[in-house]
């Protein structure tokens, strides 16, 4: 792992975006070209071995997380949008959040029977979103190789969920107690 503080180039923001809630803020660690290349490389190293085909990236910031991570390990990419998002035969898949529930989908021909997919976003909180798109990526054949993120919280217990979609590593960079 490069020896690079991941924390002091994320940004705390007090009550956003509600009093009480401590925001962080990762555009200045996107910002900072040596600390954009350590996550990048700190991400695939941990994942280098495990032969990854597909980083899929949900929306959004997963995109801008993910995206990278696939160059570097020389995989491809994959987005998993929001409903209605994506232009030809999609694959979906519900899940409840606190309050309500939502939806993402990934283009019904991008994952294929045996590739290796590691699943890449900037933060995992409660894990709903990371275990739909495992649930996801396991139920279009392919191999799930486990999470990558930025930001774990590990106060909201994402393991606990992500347990749901299996025994997958969760690799994160930064835990928040």
């Amino acid at each position: 792992m490069t020896k690079i503080s991941y924390e002091s180039l994320i940004a705390n923001i007090p009550d956003y975006p509600e009093p009480g809630v401590i925001f962080k803020d990762i555009t200045p660690l996107f910002a900072d070209p040596d600390g954009l290349r350590a996550l990048v490389r700190d991400l695939a190293d941990h994942f280098r071995a495990s032969g990854v085909t597909k980083v899929v990236g949900p929306e959004a910031r997963g995109f801008m997380t993910g995206t990278p991570v696939a160059y570097e390990l020389g995989a491809g990419f994959v987005p998993a949008r929001k409903p209605g998002k994506l232009p030809r035969e999609t694959r979906s898949v519900s899940y409840d959040l606190e309050y309500g529930s939502d939806s993402l989908e990934i283009h019904a021909d991008a994952i294929q029977p045996g590739d290796r997919v590691l699943i890449v976003d900037d933060l995992v909180a409660t894990g709903g979103t990371a275990a739909a798109t495992g649930k996801l990526v396991q139920e279009l054949g392919a191999e799930l190789v486990g999470y990558a993120c930025i930001l774990e919280l590990t106060f909201l217990h994402p393991r606990v969920t992500l347990a749901t979609a299996g025994d997958h590593e969760l690799y994160s960079l930064v835990k928040v107690d």
